[in-house]
């Protein structure tokens, strides 16, 4: 993975121009607040909407969530939102229906000339690559690569299963979400989404099975429609407390092998080599940034 990059396992969705829901963003324990421009917001409110954004990001961002903007299309559009979305509150903007990466070379280009403009460090507004569409779905490898301050891709499954034709369902989803993980990880970026559609949640134990099942395909992080899915999330996409110890006991086990002049060894009757090793440092490293997270939201809180 590329260094640098943020913990986000949980991204909840706030419509900007709905002010009870900003206003208790902050208190939703969330990595962070995704305020929306886009499908939440009506065609006649987009206007209202991007004067909110700047004063939105500074409340929401109080309990020591990072933000992110999701933006418009076509590109008219996203060019406005943009103009209030890059500052120092704001971390990320969600890059909607990426078509290539041109798409979003156009974009960074954007985006640079303001940072510049407002004194902000070159690449201090990430990206978040959404792929929406069967045609950008073939070229999610090229779209990973694009620009440097791309962090994470996703595949939003309700708008790709309407331009493929299809029901968004687990089933369905399967195969080019999964593809998606190996475009993001072959890129060094994160990796975000559910195996499953985001929209179902009423079942709040089978959410928590899809948000488990989503994680052991590789997912990192994903975006929350309801506030309730946000606990949920937080705990699926962070290392259980059995996974960290069995990982401290792997990098133990490592260290006495490795001092004896073996690169391989056993624990509880299961073999541990190389690959096994490098799974345990990823794992304690994850968690190790996931409890600097938690730090700061519970100072901050």
């Amino acid at each position: 993975m590329k260094p640098g990059l943020p913990v986000w396992r949980s991204l909840l969705y706030v419509p900007v121009n709905v002010e009870k829901y900003v206003e208790k963003a902050h208190t939703r324990g969330a990595d962070c607040i995704l305020l929306d421009l886009e499908d939440s917001v009506p065609a006649h409110e987009k206007d209202n909407a991007r004067k909110l954004v700047a004063r939105a990001a500074t409340r929401v961002r109080r309990g020591g969530a990072d933000v992110a903007v999701r933006i418009n299309r076509p590109d008219t559009m996203a060019s406005r939102d943009l103009e209030v979305c890059v500052g120092p509150d704001v971390n990320a903007v969600a890059v909607t229906k990426v078509d290539d990466a041109a798409h979003l070379r156009r974009l960074d280009e954007m985006v640079s000339g303001l940072e510049a403009k407002r004194g902000l460090a070159a690449g201090h507004t990430r990206f978040i690559a959404m792929v929406e569409t069967p045609a950008a779905f073939f070229r999610m490898p090229e779209i990973a690569l694009a620009v440097e301050r791309t962090a994470a891709m996703d595949i939003g499954g309700e708008d790709f299963a309407l331009e493929s034709g299809m029901e968004p369902t687990e089933d369905t989803l399967l195969m080019p979400k999964q593809q998606m993980i190996f475009a993001a990880r072959a890129a060094g970026i994160m990796p975000l989404g559910y195996i499953a559609s985001v929209a179902a949640f009423g079942d709040w134990e089978a959410f928590r099975r899809m948000v488990r099942r989503s994680r052991q395909f590789g997912f990192l992080g994903a975006s929350c429609i309801h506030p309730g899915q946000v606990t949920i999330v937080n705990e699926e996409y962070s290392p259980y407390p059995e996974e960290v110890a069995h990982a401290k006991r792997v990098i133990e086990g490592n260290a006495k092998a490795a001092a004896e002049g073996r690169a391989s060894f056993a624990i509880d009757g299961k073999m541990i080599d190389i690959p096994v090793v490098a799974r345990a440092e990823r794992l304690l490293t994850r968690h190790e940034a996931i409890r600097a997270r938690e730090t700061a939201k519970r100072t901050l809180s």
